[in-house]
């Protein structure tokens, strides 16, 4: 621990996707897209922990031992109640604060996570996050939540998508909410680098292929340039 309010990445990831099943499993360059996303938040220093919450669904059961065998702790809760199940991943982790993102998220760049965990230790804020208003692509969204306000809030979520997306409650209520928002000097809202399609895993992987270091090396900028030198906007 960093003699701060503890702050552990609580990765959302399941194989029952709609749109590309089974896609958090599936290798790029030999490896299963989740763990390029655990080898990046390893890289991330600001961060005390890295948590998996997925189902107690057994067709779940895969992506658990991956993540143990990848010596990722491991928590599993309601396949449809994504809202308990964060909250149950970070009670089991202590954390005073928890960073949320998506399985989906492969890339993701370590420097955001230490920005915005730099802006929650300092301003202490019930939520930081950088799509307050979109400038990072998307497969780049990081939500920094206070484990208290969460607690508390989620009592009051309203609608079955509210405890499915955990997060939108809260930027519908942000009168009642201290919300930091972060972002980019450039926008690049636009880019899609998360994988929620088959073309959107065909881009990953063309990326992937481009890199002649550790992935993890990339940040998001140099990111940006290899998409934009490899056209990998790839039709459907």
């Amino acid at each position: 621990m960093h003699g701060q309010p503890p702050v552990v990445a609580i990765v959302q990831a399941r194989l029952s996707s709609q749109r590309l099943p089974g896609k958090v499993l599936r290798p790029a360059a030999g490896r299963p897209m989740v763990g390029y996303l655990f080898d990046r938040l390893k890289r991330a220093p600001a961060l005390d922990g890295i948590v998996l919450a997925t189902s107690d669904d057994p067709a779940d059961d895969a992506v658990a031992a991956f993540a143990q065998m990848e010596g990722i702790a491991l928590f599993r809760g309601p396949l449809n109640d994504v809202a308990s199940r964060i909250l149950g991943a970070a009670d089991a982790a202590g954390a005073t604060a928890f960073l949320r993102v998506s399985g989906d998220s492969p890339l993701l760049d370590p420097a955001i996570v230490n920005r915005a965990i730099a802006l929650f230790r300092t301003q202490r804020p019930d939520i930081v996050s950088n799509v307050v208003k979109r400038t990072f692509p998307k497969g780049q969204s990081v939500e920094i939540v206070d484990t208290e306000t969460f607690r508390n809030a989620a009592g009051s979520f309203e609608t079955a998508a509210d405890r499915e997306h955990v997060t939108p409650y809260f930027y519908r209520h942000c009168d009642r909410y201290r919300i930091v928002g972060f972002e980019r000097a450039m926008s690049a809202g636009q880019v899609q680098l998360s994988v929620d399609t088959e073309t959107d895993f065909r881009r990953f992987e063309t990326l992937v292929g481009q890199m002649t270091r550790p992935h993890w090396d990339y940040g998001l900028d140099e990111i940006l340039d290899l998409l934009a030198a490899a056209n990998v906007d790839l039709p459907e």
